[in-house]
């Protein structure tokens, strides 16, 4: 930071899971907001929906809903966010939902290609709820949010809530696959705990934004090249 002095920092490192994974989501995160505060850069700290319980049934979690983590990965991103904020108390907090490349397929739709090839065993659960992004438009988002001063806590996500199911299902359709070979799970007792519905309300950040966040409907549907197969 010292040498480069930067007049925005967007921290997007995290991990999810292992030994290092608390180091890296909150002491790290804290390092990174101490560094960019003393340098005098806005920071831009990258959290996730999973810092909300996902017991709400209809209308998705806004910046002012109470976070309520019930994962590990949950709890580490939520301290990670308190300790960016202590040092850094003009920092803005974006919290996304899952990313997917569309062209370049990133993990999550590898891991549906994976599925429709055999080379993994996966269920998808059609219960559990997120906005998908596409690393494209969320990058925008960012770079555009990094040329104002806004602090606090922003949402940025897709414009549709679907299930992880019929997100595989439009990845399927999208690279010319049958999604019915999918295998669809329902949440049971010996799943491990996860939040059923992370929606996110983006209305704040889609009066902010000219970068348009369109849903994974639009962008995944709009390039299928094959009209053999159906969603539903």
């Amino acid at each position: 930071m010292g040498e480069l002095r930067p007049e925005v920092v967007i921290h997007t490192a995290y991990l999810q899971s292992g030994e290092r994974m608390v180091d890296v989501n909150v002491a790290g995160a804290g390092n990174v907001a101490r560094a960019a505060a003393s340098v005098g850069a806005r920071l831009i700290h990258i959290s996730t929906d999973f810092v909300f319980d996902g017991r709400r049934e209809r209308r998705g979690y806004s910046e002012d809903d109470a976070a309520v983590p019930i994962t590990d990965y949950g709890r580490a991103k939520l301290a990670g966010e308190r300790a960016v904020a202590d040092a850094a108390p003009d920092a803005l907090i974006v919290r996304t939902s899952l990313i997917y490349g569309r062209d370049t397929p990133g993990p999550h739709e590898l891991m549906v290609l994976d599925a429709l090839d055999g080379r993994r065993d996966v269920a998808f659960f059609s219960d559990e709820l997120r906005c998908p992004i596409m690393a494209a438009e969320l990058a925008a988002a960012l770079l555009e949010l990094g040329r104002r001063p806004l602090s606090g806590t922003l949402h940025v996500a897709g414009a549709d809530t679907v299930s992880r199911l019929e997100f595989a299902r439009l990845v399927a359709l999208f690279h010319g696959r049958d999604p019915a070979s999918l295998r669809s799970a329902l949440s049971s007792a010996a799943r491990p705990r996860r939040p059923l519905n992370c929606a996110l309300d983006c209305s704040r950040a889609a009066g902010l934004l000219t970068t348009r966040l369109r849903g994974v409907q639009a962008v995944l549907g709009a390039g299928v090249p094959s009209a053999g197969h159906s969603l539903h």
